[in-house]
């Protein structure tokens, strides 16, 4: 059942899914910023000038994760078969 095609095809999923949803995460930052800062300072009382900072941290460290959790270990199994 736990096949190396299944956990294969598992990766290369959850890799179109996390790709998916960073690609939507930063159109939504960049089509909506204004609205969403003014959001996110009133909620967590972070600072307007600070927030794109952590935006961008936040889609850096999400996108190393997708390749590091999902690109890599799909790629390594891609070249094993």
């Amino acid at each position: 059942m736990n096949s190396i095609e299944t956990v294969r095809e598992f990766l290369g999923w959850c890799s179109v899914i996390n790709v998916g949803m960073l690609l939507i995460s930063t159109l939504m930052l960049t089509a909506m910023r204004g609205w969403i800062v003014n959001i996110h300072a009133n909620m967590t009382g972070v600072s307007k000038a600070e927030l794109p900072r952590i935006y961008l941290e936040f889609l850096g460290n999400y996108k190393m994760l997708i390749i590091v959790l999902n690109l890599v270990p799909y790629i390594a199994l891609r070249i094993m078969a």
